[in-house]
């Protein structure tokens, strides 16, 4: 510790010019790799739909279209079998089979006359490109450009589910940046009214600018060996900042407080490292091993959600605790410096200005903690009834704001070519076209699919099949379907939404069936549903994981069993009650002119809960030791729970609530985001944020505390005498 420190000082300048280095290589590799993140990442690879897709595609040229390209006469008279439109329609065709390798590229003027809209007023060609999802990627930012715009007498759009990605990474860029011009300011306004001085509220902000960029620029260089989803760029960033700040804070505000107290610059410094440093290294931990919990779910999403979020923690804790030290030892007192003059009698901050309200409710809690108990307990019950209504789904071009060109694109052919958007499901059957035995088995196959309830219609090889009834193949049906000795069926549903509970329902009794040979069943009810099933499969552990790991850092640093118990119960309870607010609010439909306008689509977004409860959990675990650590050192100076209790919340819940409300800050960037799954992250944020360090840290755990007593602190014989050996007690 004592190196550390003289090494600050002496070197501080040094460290601090390192640091700045820092920050402008890491923008500069930022803005180089950014366009690497890849939206996307939702499926599990090794599911049967993914491989039923990849079969479709290599060996059959079949499958949902990667990009869908609206063709519209600019002459709004026009027809699109007009000669100059065909033209330009055929040049197009022709332009996207020759911009990346291709599964099929089908038009209306290449003879699919399905391609044309009712009206003859717009065409459709659709695309399906070779490779991967970033291969596919790759050939969407290669062909939109070249045929996006007005081509002689047409204008063209977008839409398709991989355009839908491409605009919404390209959203997802313009956000991050207003994000950052937006939160930036206000965090250091914030800082400002809370330490009164320019020069200490630059600090925490300089940080986070610190540990931000580097974080882009280590996410954006592991983009050029994998693939990362721009949503980790985005998420990262975010509580890369609201952590860097936070921490920034609480080691600030204990070095002034130690310059308060009469110490010099290095005894201040060896304080603050001692203890509000400590602290801030199992924050870090804490946090970090929250979201490790999403490396146990087999999607590409969650898990480089997870890097970016576990390097920014990290990297956050390593500012504050390398970097800011050496300004701090530069600085001194010159932290005094203040921006504003004391309010009348001479409080300092907003937090002291706001005692009263913190002694209120410490006394209210000491009174009647059973009736405060049982008040937050039935309000966090209540907002937590919404959801066991949830709904899952995946975001589609709806998620996008309503003015976005691919959005519109999407509402017309929606409107247009509602063949595009009927619900599917194709089942592969390798080697179920060798012989004629087969052939008669497939037959018998397809009946019976298409006597499944939700099933309207099934097309393959051997015909066309409505509730058992066979219809003669089309001419073309031989060669659609079947390839060497495998063939595949069309099965069309006729629920109206590819994730509604009659699709998901007639999807389980395809499955059910029993088939001629191992099939594989793909389309995008089998995506939804094989993402689900591999969610819930994981879910357990990742639960046990974070429990577990909460709990022993928890019993490290407090040497109680029954108060990590408590910490994990009530953090469940408060992510319970934000879940069901966002299905009341995102799935609803309610409060847009609380949270901005958005589109509501029935269902909630399957990666957001998990994705919210990982971030969130582990920031619950950083205010609830710094809860409990006030709440140990109030026990053991008086000796009286009640006491120790009331003490510990007026101490704590000043800078718990000044640390909550920039996180707050920080994530509205994101909940006023137009782009829905960034919005629901960061109003699930807010709220879980709000929920957290109101009604449980300055309630509900208090309340439990003084029900349970001495209890608090007791632990078997050996787990204590593990703890005194062990333990992680600060200072």
């Amino acid at each position: 510790m004592k190196q550390m420190i003289g090494f600050s000082r002496s070197r501080s300048r040094m460290i601090l010019a390192v640091a700045g280095l820092c920050v402008l290589l890491s923008t500069l590799i930022g803005a180089m790799t950014s366009n690497r993140l890849m939206a996307g990442g939702m499926y599990p690879p090794s599911a049967e739909s993914v491989r039923a897709e990849r079969v479709l595609g290599e060996k059959f040229g079949a499958g949902s279209p990667d990009v869908v390209l609206l063709v519209k006469p600019r002459n709004t008279k026009q027809l699109v079998h007009a000669p100059d439109i065909a033209a330009a329609g055929r040049a197009l065709t022709g332009a996207a089979r020759r911009a990346a390798p291709v599964h099929y590229v089908s038009s209306f003027w290449d003879g699919n006359p399905a391609m044309r809209a009712r009206d003859g007023r717009s065409a459709v060609i659709a695309v399906k490109f070779r490779g991967d999802e970033k291969d596919v990627s790759e050939a969407v930012e290669r062909l939109l450009p070249s045929v996006l715009g007005e081509h002689g007498p047409v204008t063209v759009t977008a839409a398709g589910s991989s355009a839908v990605l491409d605009a919404l990474q390209e959203q997802s860029h313009r956000d991050l940046l207003r994000a950052e011009l937006l939160t930036a300011p206000l965090v250091l306004l914030l800082l400002i009214v809370v330490f009164r001085s320019l020069l200490a509220a630059l600090l925490p902000v300089l940080v986070g600018v610190l540990s931000v960029t580097t974080t882009s620029a280590l996410l954006g260089m592991l983009a050029t060996v994998t693939p990362v989803s721009v949503f980790a760029l985005n998420i990262a960033s975010a509580l890369g900042f609201g952590l860097a700040v936070d921490y920034s804070l609480f080691m600030v505000t204990r070095f002034r407080g130690e310059l308060d107290s009469g110490a010099d610059t290095g005894a201040a410094l060896r304080t603050t490292l001692a203890t509000a440093g400590r602290t801030v290294a199992y924050s870090a931990v804490a946090v970090s091993l929250s979201l490790a919990a999403l490396f146990v779910f087999p999607t590409m999403f969650l898990r480089t959600v997870a890097y970016g979020g576990i390097i920014v923690t990290l990297l956050s804790a390593l500012a504050t605790g390398a970097v800011l030290p050496a300004a701090l030892a530069l600085l001194g007192r010159r932290l005094h410096a203040r921006t504003a003059p004391r309010t009348r009698g001479g409080k300092r901050s907003i937090a002291k200005a706001t005692d009263w309200v913190w002694s209120a409710s410490a006394r209210l809690v000491r009174r009647a903690p059973a009736l405060v108990a049982v008040a937050v307990t039935a309000l966090l019950v209540t907002l937590a009834t919404p959801f066991p209504a949830v709904s899952f789904g995946f975001p589609d071009d709806r998620a996008l704001p309503s003015g976005t060109a691919v959005r519109a694109a999407s509402d017309s052919v929606r409107r247009d070519f509602p063949q595009l958007f009927t619900p599917r499901i194709a089942v592969v059957l390798p080697g179920a076209a060798d012989g004629r035995q087969a052939w008669a088995a497939t037959d018998d196959y397809a009946r019976s699919l298409s006597r499944v309830p939700g099933v309207r219609q099934v097309d393959g090889a051997t015909g066309s099949y409505t509730r058992g009834d066979r219809q003669p193949p089309a001419p073309s049906a031989m060669r659609s379907f079947t390839k060497g000795s495998d063939t595949w069926l069309n099965i069309t549903l006729a629920g109206d939404r590819s994730d509604d509970d009659r699709s998901l329902r007639a999807l389980e009794a395809v499955r059910d069936v029993p088939a001629p040979v191992p099939p594989l069943t793909g389309g995008d009810t089998a995506h939804l549903q094989d993402t689900k099933n591999a969610l819930a499969d994981r879910l357990p552990l990742a639960v046990v994981w974070v429990a577990v790991s909460m709990f022993v850092l928890l019993f490290a640093f407090t040497g109680s069993v029954l108060v990590p118990l408590k910490a994990i119960l009530l953090t469940g309870l408060s992510m319970s009650a934000a879940l069901g607010a966002m299905v009341f609010i995102f799935q609803d439909g309610h409060l847009q002119g609380v949270v901005g306008p958005f589109t509501p689509v029935g269902t909630t977004d399957i990666m957001m809960p998990i994705l919210v409860i990982a971030i969130a959990f582990g920031l619950s675990m950083d205010y609830e030791v710094f809860l409990l650590s006030a709440f140990r050192e109030s026990y053991l100076a008086l000796g009286d729970n009640p006491a120790a209790i009331e003490a510990a919340v007026r101490r704590t819940a000043p800078l718990i609530t000044s640390a909550a409300a920039l996180i707050i800050v920080v994530f509205l960037g994101q909940a006023c985001s137009p782009v829905v799954p960034l919005k629901i992250v960061g109003v699930g944020m807010v709220l879980t944020v709000l929920l957290d360090v109101t009604v449980i840290r300055i309630l509900l755990a208090p309340a439990l505390m003084h029900l349970a007593g001495r209890a608090n602190w007791w632990a078997p014989a050996p787990l204590a005498r593990l703890h005194g050996r062990y333990g992680l007690a600060e200072g």
